[in-house]
């Protein structure tokens, strides 16, 4: 709780027993004062020649320091508190203070609310892998990076994306694993898309029908892979990414990929947010939903016009 300002006249009191010669820990126990009070009061008084209250701007604070240091703590130690938690910790305190008080005092120590960011779930394998395929294409030219043909699956809902989560978070932080909600693969979702692209352009965009399994994906290789890369002008030596989904890795979709003499780029698992395509598949959604598609015929069309559209960088 908050302690009340003591009166002028003790103030006072204490300033005088300061200039007869007493020291900090006589006025002290004589005026039942603490003595970092004693001790706050006379460097006001030696700084600024008075013990009255000085002008303040604005109106004091709700919070003290101690309660802002408790929210931060808090925050700290779990980002996605929400401010109705944080305005009850406050109230067991006892400093009842409105959401605004306490957003603020948190914008203060250089915590803002954002939009957690999805990641895929990690273990320390993942983790070793994912490090062990930056380091070793740390030095790639950017000529090698143009030579490799980009690919993923996504799924594109009818009425938008899911629900979002905010955190409290500094700047840069945005990937720490407290800032982030793990994610897992499922399948769903209105209409599933194959599509690939590269430095040079957009390739193919073709719409999933049913459940895909390795057969279905062989022939979407079959039918655009080659062509795609045609079409951006790869040449016969490009490089093909691709993640270690089961279909992928199936037999008859390696079997497939080798009578192609396919070069195709080694991916650490659970590493889609390594692929730039990713940064594609969100512009896309954004500019299809931005048409409200009313039906799956319309979604899907729109994917295909806005698909074309997308820039080649």
């Amino acid at each position: 709780m908050k302690s009340k300002e003591l009166s002028v006249d003790l103030r006072d009191k204490i300033v005088s027993r300061h200039k007869s010669g007493e020291g900090y820990r006589k006025i002290t126990a004589a005026l039942k004062v603490p003595m970092s009070t004693v001790a706050s009061i006379i460097r006001k008084w030696k700084k600024f020649g008075t013990t009255r209250t000085l002008p303040r701007a604005g109106r004091p604070s709700k919070l003290s320091d101690r309660g802002r240091r408790a929210l931060v703590r808090e925050v700290t130690k779990n980002p996605m508190i929400t401010l109705s938690e944080l305005q009850r910790s406050s109230v067991e305190r006892g400093e009842p203070c409105r959401r605004t008080t306490i957003s603020a005092a948190i914008h203060q120590s250089g915590l803002y609310g954002r939009v957690a960011r999805r990641k895929p779930l990690l273990s320390k394998r993942h983790k070793a892998a994912r490090l062990e395929f930056a380091k070793r294409h740390l030095k790639d030219s950017q000529t090698m990076r143009n030579k490799i043909l980009w690919s993923d699956e996504t799924k594109i809902e009818l009425f938008g994306v899911n629900a979002r989560r905010h955190v409290w978070r500094k700047p840069g932080t945005a990937h720490h694993e407290a800032n982030t909600i793990p994610t897992v693969k499922h399948g769903g979702g209105s209409i599933m898309l194959w599509g690939c692209f590269s430095a040079a352009g957009t390739g193919r965009l073709v719409r999933i029908e049913g459940k895909m399994n390795a057969a279905m994906y062989r022939d979407i290789l079959d039918k655009n892979l080659l062509q795609s890369a045609l079409d951006l002008r790869l040449g016969r030596r490009f490089i093909f990414q691709q993640d270690n989904d089961p279909k992928h890795t199936a037999k008859i979709s390696k079997q497939w990929l080798q009578d192609h003499s396919v070069n195709v780029l080694e991916w650490p698992s659970q590493s889609p947010d390594l692929n730039p395509i990713e940064h594609l598949w969100r512009d896309l959604k954004m500019a299809v939903h931005r048409r409200l598609p009313s039906n799956l015929m319309e979604l899907q069309r729109y994917c295909k016009e806005e698909w074309a559209k997308l820039p080649k960088d």
